[in-house]
């Protein structure tokens, strides 16, 4: 471990406590501004962006950078509104020590509960700063009695260390103390490994905008502070995703560990640049030690809460939505393209969560609240150029089961074959969901296992209620079966949605909704109505406590009935009243039957996602109801004394009842899957000169591009250019060009499920009006939309420029002029019908691999 000069804070405060004035002020202390800017006057520092401006709020997250006592300081401005509180909890993830400011005049508000959760739940150590001390009404000892009470005991008014600040002190820890009564010494030293150890929260008040007690303040902060160690080894932590004015995408990450340099590769891609921000300025530099907070370009599939290098562990935010909203759009706006564009700004606003409903053809996102959505209408005019508006709010249900059942899912059309076991257990609330597997590998093979664990996370399963998510749930891998000729990736992601599909519609299912955990505080008198009200809202109520005048009532209720309530308090206490909600989780629905007669939602006709599976018979598939799987599936439920089914001819591991296919059969599945033939394979085998589907050796182009597993290798796909060489897409393209390219990603992802080969699927989307490029991920399949202006053409040309040194690339186009261009850069080619012919071999060669045969 090496010690650190670096520093990370970030301020924290309910809206117009004064948190953006008292950033103001410590940059302006320190140097960093040669005048105080103001909220008010639109010339703050850190608020950069035009609309924070305008509203007078912090929207986004900023930051700069000062010196302090010795050490590096990165200071994280936040944003103080609710509907931006996800912004502020993503930082958290990277601080090293926080600023809570509390308005003097108000109080502890609503907010204030709320970030003090969260720093308990991320364990930064943390001071208070208790502002506009010069206003009317504010007094400094009941404010720090509100704080001991409702925040912390050890909340300690730190503007004179006399010797009631250090008995105090000496009170938060058992050893400190008895130091303290040998020697009545308390150091600094020993206040800062406290404070560290979140023992001791050390209280100072001002005003930020008259600058009384800043200074005071940061002398105390800077010698009160310490600076954290790390590893040599390189990792680091991402906490935000932005885009430039240019439109180049911006990872934000902090430094947690060895260096980072510029042309360093994180994962599969290459730093570019890394940039310091200070305010809507930045600086160049060429590494980043540990502790840095920067900004890096050319990472390409980095997310929020994402840990690089050595960094594990992911990034579960306590704060979300549940409210959601359809967008509406301008009059013949192509769906499918805001759809795109609202996913490039779902990276850097994650709680969005843009979802395109395929069943009414919707797209929907989440939002906090009504400012957030004014926010991104205008953001969205800005960037995109794009007028939207929102339908009526609706609230987000979930769904979980209340007992263990077994779920089967079986897939057995012509020519394919899978099924899969799984049992479906309750957790407690909160829980979310969790995938293991305590599959034999005797029973079925560990890479099958594999895939079907990575089906069951790919993708948020629907209930069969009103087709809500499913959560709290333990889904555990019982038993499995493949075929040794017929089955291919594909089957088992049928077979496994269709295994928990059905085994929710056995599953006695609850309706889950969102509630708060709200505290109300109201004059004496009023005491019951609001209980009164509570009631209506079929929420719960704790025993009164009072507080002076003021009583305090605190309970749950649920999102539906209580959204909004905050008006309603505001009128009949005549702004006395103050109403706090934190969203406490999901728990049964009170009006279920009434949720789920308004859904109309019918789990047996939803196509998208069947309960049903899909059996052989006489040669063709057959569907089977979800409550008659049982009396076709080939093996034992798994909740009885499991044991594999042998097919009629002894064979482990085959269908039950499975037989011959003739050769018609057999040609038949050919043509509907690839377009072509098994008799037709020869001639274009010889025009393509490629592997013979049961042989191990390759045609020429293939060979160079994969035969050497000690070369790294890259395959490269000009995506609309396979799907109109190949007969079978292309004619699905003339009905519906989105359903050819979902095709084709699919097709692709099963290939490279098997193979391992790094593979990127490049899209044009050059004419898309204010498109800046965006990456999707489908597994380790990376397909990749290119930005305005940008052909698929250039970005291959430039990929391969960029790296043929460093790795064996082969380019899949059946474009003549491309061939020659990436040949002349040294890579290797491959027509579209070789590639074609490729997936058919591959296909039958991981059949060989994994099944013996």
């Amino acid at each position: 471990m090496k010690k650190s000069n670096k520093l990370t804070i970030g301020i924290l405060a309910h809206v117009d406590a004064g948190k953006t004035t008292l950033s103001e002020g410590i940059l302006y202390l320190n140097g960093i501004t040669r005048s105080l800017g103001r909220v008010d006057h639109g010339d703050a520092f850190l608020d950069t962006f035009e609309l924070e401006r305008a509203r007078g709020i912090t929207i986004f997250s900023k930051q700069a950078v000062f010196p302090l006592e010795q050490k590096e300081v990165t200071l994280l401005d936040t944003p103080g509104h609710m509907d931006f509180s996800a912004e502020m909890e993503r930082v958290l993830q990277v601080l090293d020590y926080a600023i809570l400011v509390i308005s003097g005049p108000d109080g502890i508000q609503g907010q204030v509960q709320t970030l003090w959760k969260l720093l308990e739940r991320y364990e930064i150590p943390t001071f208070l700063f208790i502002n506009k001390m010069d206003q009317e009404g504010a007094d400094l000892s009941y404010i720090m009695v509100e704080l001991r009470n409702r925040l912390s005991e050890h909340c300690i008014l730190a503007d004179k260390k006399d010797e009631s600040f250090f008995e105090q002190a000496a009170l938060c820890d058992e050893a400190l103390l008895e130091k303290y009564l040998e020697t009545g010494i308390v150091t600094d030293e020993e206040i800062a490994h406290q404070t560290a150890k979140r023992r001791l929260f050390p209280c100072f008040s001002g005003s930020a905008l008259k600058m009384q007690g800043v200074q005071e303040f940061l002398d105390e902060f800077g010698k009160l502070t310490l600076c954290p160690s790390y590893s040599e080894a390189f990792s680091a932590r991402v906490f935000k995703i932005t885009r430039d004015e240019h439109g180049n995408r911006l990872t934000h990450l902090k430094i947690t560990g060895g260096v980072l340099r510029v042309k360093d590769l994180v994962g599969e891609d290459k730093v570019n640049q890394i940039r310091i921000y200070s305010g809507a300025r930045f600086q160049s530099i060429e590494k980043a030690e540990a502790g840095t907070i920067c900004a890096v370009t050319g990472l390409a599939n980095t997310h929020i809460g994402q840990g690089l290098g050595a960094s594990e562990g992911g990034f579960d935010p306590l704060l979300d939505t549940v409210i959601t909203y359809q967008v509406l759009l301008p009059e013949g706006y192509d769906q499918h393209s805001a759809y795109m564009k609202l996913k490039l700004l779902e990276e850097e606003i994650p709680e969005l969560h843009v979802v395109w409903n395929e069943t009414k053809r919707q797209i929907h996102i989440q939002m906090m609240g009504e400012v957030q959505g004014e926010i991104l209408k205008k953001l969205v005019a800005e960037r995109f150029d794009m007028q939207i508006d929102y339908g009526s709010e609706t609230i987000i249900y979930k769904e979980t089961i209340a007992d263990m059942v077994e779920g089967v899912g079986h897939f057995e059309p012509l020519r394919h074959y899978a099924e899969v076991h799984l049992l479906l257990e309750p957790l407690p609330p909160g829980s979310g969901m969790v995938t293991t597997a305590s599959c034999s590998e005797d029973v079925l093979d560990r890479n099958w296992q594999r895939l079907i664990l990575s089906h069951l996370t790919e993708k948020p399963h629907l209930g069969v209620l009103t087709g809500s998510e499913i959560t709290d749930i333990k889904i555990t891998l019982a038993a499995g079966k493949a075929h040794v000729k017929h089955t291919e990736g594909g089957d088992f992601r049928q077979a496994t949605y269709r295994a928990v599909r059905q085994g929710l519609r056995k599953a006695k299912s609850i309706l889950l909704e969102p509630y708060y955990e709200y505290r109300l505080e109201i004059p004496q008198e009023l005491v019951g109505r609001a209980m009164s009200d509570v009631q209506k809202m079929y929420g719960t109520c704790n025993p009164p406590e009072s507080f002076g005048e003021t009583t305090v009532l605190t309970g749950d209720a649920p999102v539906a009935t209580m959204n909004g309530y905050q008006k309603e308090v505001v009128s009949y206490t005549k702004g006395v009243g103050r109403l706090f909600c934190f969203l406490k989780g999901y728990f049964p629905c009170h009006n279920a039957e009434e949720v789920i007669a308004a859904a109309k939602y019918d789990a047996d006709r939803d196509l998208e996602n069947p309960c049903g599976s899909v059996f052989c018979s006489h040669g063709s598939g057959v569907v089977v109801p979800w409550n008659e799987v049982e009396q076709h599936m080939h093996l034992s439920s798994a909740l009885e004394s499991p044991k594999e089914l042998a097919d009629s001819d002894g064979n482990s591991g085959a269908a039950s009842g499975s037989r011959r296919y003739s050769d018609e059969e057999l040609e038949a599945v050919f043509r509907m899957t690839y377009g072509i033939s098994k008799r037709d394979q020869s001639k274009f085998k010889k025009s393509a000169r490629v592997v013979k589907p049961l042989e191990m050796t390759a045609g020429p182009r293939v060979k160079n591009a994969f035969s050497d597993s000690k070369t790294e290798s890259c395959l490269l796909i000009d995506g609309y250019n396979i799907i109109f060489a190949w007969e079978e897409l292309k004619e699905m393209s003339k009905l519906n060009l989105e359903s050819a390219r979902s095709l084709l990603i699919e097709v692709l992802q099963n290939y490279q499920g098997y193979t391992n080969e790094k593979i990127l699927l490049i899209f044009d989307a050059y004419k898309q009006p204010g498109n800046n490029g965006s990456t999707e991920s489908y597994g380790d399949l990376r397909v990749i939309y290119t930005k305005e202006g940008q052909t698929a053409d250039q970005y291959i040309e430039k990929f391969v420029l960029e790296n043929i040194k460093k790795i064996r690339i082969t380019v899949a186009t059946s474009d003549g002029l491309e061939q020659m261009m990436v040949f002349g850069q040294g890579a290797l080619r491959m027509p579209a019908r070789e590639l074609q012919a490729r997936i058919l071999a591959i296909n039958e060669e991981m059949r060989q691999k994994y099944l013996g045969k």
